[in-house]
């Protein structure tokens, strides 16, 4: 592999990407990008590297999750606070299940640009480029707002920073006390159709009273009311990301200052295109997204490329297939890892690739459809004796009706009294809990069957 520039991926064939029409505007605001501090920092890079890690091992679980797709309109801290909440909610749940540490990371602090499945869209019978995220351009149907402003990158870079501000005091001040953080999930057992959650909340109760009593607290245990909370976003705007790649004073080598993880997606994961490139060159753990349409030479390629030392935590491979499809397409992928003797954590997004359209017209995920690709996942994992690693969701803190089903009940004709997302749909906050609740199902299943092979 050659020598790596950050600039490298421009002569690379380049999609899902603007065209900005004002070069000199893009030019200024790369320059004043690359002029501002980095948002996060190489230690924390490799500290979450070493984190994912020991997922790999089966020592740890990595629970990731967020918006869709950041919003500049819609952006507060309350909002941010909400979604926070309950990423510790299912951390706590999945930590009592699994009965391991859970890497918490947001889909935070950089989330603002989206692929699209066309370059433009037609309504009533006016065509514009399509909405590519805030970052890119506006979701108003007007050329003006839909024209590709590179000014809003710097708009991107402030909201961020002031996430980051946020959820650094979030994670450290007190908020993330694990009773705190437990009374609230007491809260979502009590429900009546929440009953088969309730014996295991009860349980975890249990457990936290039982470590007051024999003197573990916060007052004298701080880890008690702190967490390690890290960010990541799709390193899909590359201008942005080459603007904020720096060098590691340590090592000396380049990382993302725009995330502490950046993934690639499956529609910019080309072995020669300009994502995979620029990926590649930095420290920070890469994320990979893979759907329906990789094959197990084009994973094995794409490993070679992106972890070349095969170190363990530094790669994150995302299955997106769709429910019905795991047992299908995952098993090869997951034979194809273990011939390289790649060292791999494997996660799940259930979510894309469960996408339909209701019979009222709008874009939604079934929530029956998004539990079933959990299953098949840890399914397929106990049958070929590998690690589960983590799950990957698109969710929310705000009581959105966007996907159907859950405790509470979605219906499609619920969908429209709060349907706020401008891309994908995301699971509300009850339902994000109960899907943590069903996966510690199954890490507790998984432990289980693990301690009687061993025994």
């Amino acid at each position: 592999m050659t020598a790596w520039q950050k600039t490298d991926w421009r002569s690379k064939p380049r999609v899902q990407m603007p065209d900005y029409t004002d070069p000199d505007a893009l030019h200024a605001v790369e320059a004043q990008l690359s002029k501002y501090p980095p948002l996060v920092f190489a230690g924390e890079a490799r500290a979450l590297k070493a984190r994912l890690a020991e997922v790999v091992r089966g020592e740890a679980f990595l629970l990731q999750g967020g918006d869709c797709a950041e919003s500049f309109s819609e952006f507060d801290a309350d909002s941010l606070r909400d979604t926070f909440k309950v990423l510790l909610q299912m951390a706590v749940v999945l930590t009592f299940g699994a009965k391991l540490p859970v890497v918490k990371v947001g889909r935070m602090a950089g989330q603002f640009a989206k692929p699209r499945s066309a370059p433009t869209e037609t309504v009533g019978g006016v065509e514009l480029p399509s909405y590519r995220g805030d970052i890119v351009n506006g979701f108003e149907f007007t050329p003006e707002a839909r024209t590709p402003d590179p000014g809003r990158m710097l708009r991107a870079y402030t909201q961020a920073a002031a996430s980051l501000n946020l959820l650094r005091a979030f994670s450290t001040g007190g908020f993330a006390d694990i009773h705190r953080v437990h009374s609230w999930t007491l809260g979502f057992a009590e429900g009546e159709k929440a009953e088969r959650y309730r014996e295991l909340s009860n349980r975890i109760s249990d457990a936290l009273d039982f470590m007051t009593a024999a003197g573990v607290s916060a007052q004298t245990h701080h880890e008690m009311e702190t967490v390690d909370f890290y960010t990541s976003h799709e390193a899909l705007l590359l201008e942005y990301e080459e603007a904020l790649c720096r060098i590691d004073s340590t090592s000396g080598k380049p990382v993302a200052g725009s995330g502490h993880m950046i993934w690639i997606g499956d529609r910019t994961r080309q072995p020669d295109g300009a994502h995979v490139e620029f990926c590649r060159g930095v420290l920070n753990p890469l994320g990979l997204k893979c759907g329906p349409s990789m094959t197990p030479d084009e994973l094995k390629r794409l490993i070679a490329i992106l972890n070349p030392e095969n170190e363990p935590g530094r790669l994150t491979l995302i299955s997106r297939v769709g429910a019905g499809a795991v047992g299908e397409h995952l098993t090869g992928l997951i034979r194809a890892v273990r011939e390289e003797g790649a060292n791999v954590v494997w996660s799940c997004d259930p979510m894309h690739g469960n996408t339909i359209k209701s019979s009222s017209g709008f874009k939604t995920r079934p929530f029956d459809s998004v539990l079933r690709e959990v299953r098949e996942f840890f399914a397929i994992h106990k049958a070929e004796g590998t690690v589960p690693g983590g799950v990957h969701v698109e969710m929310t803190g705000k009581d959105v009706t966007e996907c159907t089903g859950g405790v509470r009940a979605v219906s499609d004709e619920d969908l429209s009294s709060r349907y706020h997302t401008a891309c994908d749909p995301r699971l509300n906050a009850s339902q994000a809990l109960e899907l943590a609740f069903l996966v510690a199902e199954e890490l507790s299943d998984r432990r289980q069957h693990m301690a009687a092979r061993a025994s």
